[in-house]
C-alpha cells in the first residue's frame, strides 16, 4: 500500500513503512535505470525466507547510504535509539565498554532496515549468545585485479585442500570482485583457534602456490597474486551476509552458489544483481551444509600431517 510519499509493507503481523519508495538509492549498470528503495524492498521481500537463516541471532553491522551510492556513508554498530522495540538487539563486549548491535531475526526487521537505508548487512561469524564462539569460518579470495580466471583457480586449490581436511565448504560469489569460501563449524572453537586454522590453511596453500596466491596483507607486498584473506574470522569483524546487496551500481549480490556452478564460464563476482538474484536463491545452493557443523580438531590433526608438523 503506498501513500504519498511512503509505501506500507505487511511483513508477517507487522506493517512497515517505507519512506520514499521512489528514492535512487543504486544507479543501474551499463545505462540501466537506478535501483529505488521500492526495489530493494522487493527483493528482500523475495529473498528474506533464504536469507533469515544467515542473519538471525548475530550482530549486525550496516552499511548504510541515505542520499544514495553517491551521497555520504557510514557504517553503523550501535542501534539508534529511535529503532522499534520490536526489533531484537545484542549488547556485546568491546575493550572497554559494550556495543548494543541489531540483530535481524525477521522479515519486519529485515525491511525496516532497508527503508534506513542500509544496503549492505555485514554479518559477525559468531552468535551473540555465544559471541566469542564462531560457528562459521570465511576465506576470502581477494584477486589483485578483475581477473575472475584467478579466483575460480583459487577456488577450486581452496576446495580441494578442505576436502582433504574432511571439512564441507561453500561458495559465495561477494557481489564485488571475489568468492567467498565458507565452513560451517559446530562453535566449540573460540576465534583465536579458529584463525590460527584458517591461516594455518592458506599458508599452506600460498607456500604450495607462490607464484598466484599469497597471505600477505600489505597490499605491496602481493604483486599480482591473489590475496587469502582470513583476517574476518575474529572476535568483532564481519563478513558480508548470504543475499545482501553490495552498495555498487548495478545492485550486485552476495549470492552462494554450489561448487558445480564454479565451473560455468558466465560466473563472476557479480553475476547476480537484485533483478535475477531470487531465481539462484530458489535453487537452494547451500541446502542442508549448515545443519551441522563440524569441530576442527580432526582438521588440525589431518593439516599437520600434511605440513609434517606435530598436532
Amino acid at each position: 500500500m503506498s501513500d504519498g510519499g511512503s509505501r506500507t509493507v505487511r511483513a508477517g503481523r507487522r506493517r512497515v513503512e517505507i519512506r520514499r519508495p521512489d528514492k535512487v538509492l543504486l544507479p543501474g549498470g551499463d545505462g540501466a535505470r537506478g535501483y529505488t528503495k521500492g526495489d530493494l524492498v522487493d527483493y528482500h521481500r523475495a529473498v528474506a525466507r533464504h536469507m533469515l537463516p544467515h542473519l538471525r541471532g548475530r550482530p549486525l553491522m550496516l552499511d548504510r547510504r541515505p542520499d544514495g551510492l553517491n551521497g555520504p556513508a557510514f557504517m553503523q554498530k550501535n542501534t539508534p535509539d529511535s529503532y522499534p522495540g520490536w526489533i531484537t538487539r545484542a549488547e556485546v563486549g568491546k575493550e572497554g565498554g559494550t556495543v548494543t548491535h541489531t540483530v535481524c531475526d525477521d522479515t519486519a526487521t529485515l525491511l525496516y532496515l532497508v527503508d534506513q537505508a542500509s544496503i549492505t548487512l555485514h554479518r559477525w561469524l559468531s552468535r551473540a549468545d555465544d559471541a566469542d564462539r564462531p560457528d562459521r569460518l570465511v576465506f576470502d579470495l581477494d584477486p589483485s585485479g578483475d581477473d575472475f580466471e584467478a579466483v575460480r583457480e583459487a577456488a577450486r586449490l581452496l576446495g580441494e585442500l578442505l576436502d582433504e581436511l574432511a571439512l564441507p565448504s561453500a561458495l559465495m560469489t561477494t557481489g564485488s570482485r571475489g568468492l567467498h569460501v565458507v565452513v560451517p563449524l559446530d562453535g566449540g572453537q573460540d576465534f583465536d583457534t579458529v584463525r590460527k586454522f584458517a591461516r594455518d590453511v592458506a599458508d599452506t596453500l600460498a607456500d604450495a602456490h607462490p607464484d598466484k596466491l599469497t597471505t600477505a596483507a600489505r597490499k605491496k607486498d602481493r604483486g599480482d597474486r591473489l590475496y587469502l584473506d582470513v583476517q574476518r574470522n575474529a572476535y568483532a569483524q564481519t563478513a558480508v551476509a548470504p543475499w545482501t546487496v553490495r552498495a555498487l551500481p548495478g545492485a550486485p549480490v552476495a549470492a552462494p552458489v554450489t561448487w558445480e556452478q564454479l565451473d560455468d564460464p558466465d560466473l563472476h563476482a557479480r553475476r547476480w544483481t537484485v533483478e535475477n538474484a531470487a531465481e539462484q536463491a530458489g535453487e537452494s545452493p547451500w541446502a542442508g551444509l549448515f545443519r551441522t557443523g563440524r569441530s576442527l580438531a580432526p582438521a588440525r590433526r589431518r593439516l599437520a600431517a600434511l605440513r609434517g608438523r606435530p598436532a
